[in-house]
This record gives structure tokens, sequence and C-alpha cells, in this order.
């Protein structure tokens, strides 16, 4: 008897077989909008991951003029098998493509390209979402102002935006804001329809608003509606919140527009290949959680400076302290009462996850499976853009998790 709730083989979805948004105009049950809900339903998502621009207002995190960092090609990957968490086969890393639903990917050894590989609708040539790695960005934004002294981890945050004041976030730590140790009132459960995620995304418009909504209109005036549960810094707890706070704060202490920062601090000196871009609220403010867009090979570019210590070859782009401070991680004790059981002994430090391995690996991640994986001792950078059909990353790390340590390993010989 075939199990109804199984999921349907990424090759027998793929957004182009499937024909969503072709034609002149596209089929009437090919379309994909927004206001409906469609744009992030499966399996029309894996279409709409890739051409989010289409959907919703963008602001756009210019490259800038300076040539792109070339990317070296080179040898392909060596043969790696790997056996998935809680499985007992062995598999390949086809069988992880397949399994994660994998829409792009790139992996880098020693800063040169052994795989380059773009699936449905994914080209070289276009932005995919980022989802959650995009918390990677702000995060290490913020503690980039920290090694400079311009950004005060140990002040609350009403220090710096008084407008929270008596929400959840006003007597928290910019430092409890960046490992996600507040203790707020905030669900981050996708499968739980009336879960806080979805009110703040509501706010944002980063989701259609049901018939007649009359909450918050903005990110800013969901953020003072989030009330404090609980005591500061006792735990993790990840929450999509956090980084919009966080990014408020880096905007007001920086006084630039995300997009700007970002542009003018990793972009353009990182030699992008393409304009990045970031969804926005109704008030052009940038999801700084979850909404920005970028080509795979300028995400492999970022993984890579992260990598070399914030550097591009000999010039020195991100202060080496924010990213040591980020590798570094924080207390694993802290984490592990919340984190995925998937991440067993890993923490969570400038929005990154740090695995305190044996190789020192870490991470951003994004729901559906996007994610930068940097291991520093195999000097590997994969790249990973993705739609799978469960948010949750869960879902795929029993085949991720084991086929990049295998690749790692497989790497160091």
């Amino acid at each position: 008897m075939n199990n109804p709730n199984a999921l349907p083989a990424a090759k027998d979805c793929d957004p182009l077989a499937l024909g969503w948004m072709q034609g002149s105009p596209p089929a009437a049950d090919k379309i994909i909008r927004f206001e409906d809900g469609s744009g992030y339903r499966f399996p029309q998502l894996r279409w709409s991951f890739a051409h989010y621009r289409q959907l919703v207002p963008t602001v756009t995190v210019a490259k800038g003029f300076k040539p792109s960092t070339p990317l070296q090609m080179a040898q392909g990957l060596p043969s790696v098998g790997y056996t998935p968490m809680g499985g007992a086969g062995v598999c390949h890393w086809a069988d992880m493509l397949e399994a994660t639903y994998t829409d792009a990917i790139l992996v880098m050894h020693k800063g040169q390209v052994l795989l380059e590989h773009f699936g449905g609708v994914m080209t070289p040539g276009r932005e995919h979402i980022a989802m959650s790695v995009s918390k990677s960005f702000m995060g290490l934004l913020a503690a980039c102002l920290v090694a400079e002294g311009a950004l005060d981890e140990t002040q609350r945050v009403d220090h710096y935006v008084p407008e929270l004041t008596g929400s959840g976030f006003g007597d928290a730590t910019v430092r409890q804001v960046m490992d996600m140790t507040t203790a707020i009132d905030y669900s981050e459960n996708y499968a739980d329809p009336q879960a806080e995620i979805w009110k703040h995304m509501c706010a944002g418009g980063v989701m259609p608003r049901p018939p007649g909504y009359s909450g918050p209109a903005n990110f800013y005036d969901y953020l003072k509606t989030v009330r404090k549960l609980g005591e500061h810094g006792e735990r993790f707890t990840y929450r999509t919140a956090n980084t919009d706070v966080l990014g408020w704060i880096v905007r007001r202490v920086s006084g630039q527009n995300t997009e700007h920062m970002l542009s003018e601090r990793i972009w353009q000196p990182m030699g992008a290949e393409l304009d990045a871009y970031y969804t926005v609220d109704p008030n052009g403010t940038a999801f700084a959680g979850g909404g920005l867009n970028t080509g795979l090979r300028d995400l492999a570019r970022f993984g890579e400076l992260v990598r070399n210590h914030g550097r591009v070859g000999q010039t020195q782009v991100l202060p080496a302290a924010a990213v040591a401070d980020t590798f570094a991680g924080a207390d694993p004790a802290r984490f592990a009462a919340n984190g995925p059981a998937t991440l067993a002994g890993w923490s969570y430090r400038n929005m990154w996850w740090v695995s305190h391995n044996a190789h020192g690996a870490i991470m951003a991640r994004g729901v559906h499976g996007q994610n930068i994986y940097i291991d520093p001792k195999a000097e590997m950078v994969i790249a990973r853009y993705a739609s799978h059909p469960v948010a949750a990353n869960i879902a795929n790390d029993p085949h991720t998790l084991p086929a990049y340590h295998a690749l790692a390993l497989a790497l160091l010989g």
C-alpha cells in the first residue's frame, strides 16, 4: 500500500518538467503568485525560490564595477561514500543531491572549484533565496562592528534602539541577540500555522496576509510587540525575530541600510559576480532574517572569504577577529536543550552554527536546505541551494552532514 505521506522524488518534481510559469501567458494552472500562497507551496516553490524578485518587492545589493574574483576550476570530486544518519546502506554524492532536492551546489577545495552543478531552473546567472543563511551575513556584519569597537555587545538592546524599550528584547544584551539566547514569547515551529514566525512574516509582507488582517504593518512594528518569556542568556532558542532586531541595531549603529552595508563591506570587496538582493517589507526594510538572494558562485565566494579569515587574496576585507570569534563558537551546554537533534555538540555564535568537531567546521543554514559549509581543516567550502519540501533542516541533515564530512575526509587523503 502506498504511503500517503511519502515525499515525491526530486526528479519527479523538476520545475522545468512541471512547466511552472512557462508560456506567453502561462497556462492558468501553471501560474505562481505571491498573494494566493502558491509561491510558498510545494512543488511550486521549486520555481519560486529562484524567482523571488518576480513575486515580492526587493532591493539590490550592488556588486559595483570591480571585476569579479575569478574562480579556478580543478579536477572533479573524489569518489565518496557515506552512511546517512540512522541508515545502514552506503550512499554516494548523487544520492545526497537527490535526497536533499538540490537546486545548485558548488564545492571548493583550497580555493579551486571541484564541482559546480545546476538543476531545475537554476543557472550561473540566476539568484536563489538563501532563507536563514541570510542570518549569518547579518551576524558577521555585527561581529565586525564589535571587533572595530563601534558596537558594544554587552550593552542592552534598548540602549541602541529605544523603540524596543518594554518589549521582550529591550533588556537583552546585544550578545544575547547575536547568539539567540534571548527569552521571548516566539515560536519558530513551521509546522504550526499559529506560530509567531508566521505573524512575523505577515507583518513584513514576506507571506500573504489573510483577509481582514489588522496586525503590524512592517518588521519594526512587529518587533515592538514581542514579549519576554523567561530569563535572557540561559539557553539557545532559534528565532528569526532576533536577526531582525540585530539588523535594526546594526542599521542604527552603522547609519547604513542593510543592502548598502553588505554591498560596501562584503559584496564589492570580495569581487561578487552578480548583484544580490533582499526582499523588503512595506517600508522598504530588508528582511535580515531570511530575505537575501544570491547567485551560487557568490555564496561560495562568501564562504571562501570566511574560510580565509576575512581575506580575499592579500586584502583583509573583514576583521580577522570577527571571523575567529565566529569559528570559536559559544557554549554547547546552552545549545543542547533546544538545538536540533542532528547537531548534537554544536553551538551558535554570531548567527553561525558551529560544529566543534575535529575539523572545526561551521555552517550557515536556511530552511528547505540552503547552506554554506566551511571545513577549515580540509580547506573546503560547500555552497548549496535547495528546495526540499520540508522546511526544517532535520529532514535533509541525515544526508547532508555525513556526505559533507565524508568529502572532507576524502580531500584530506
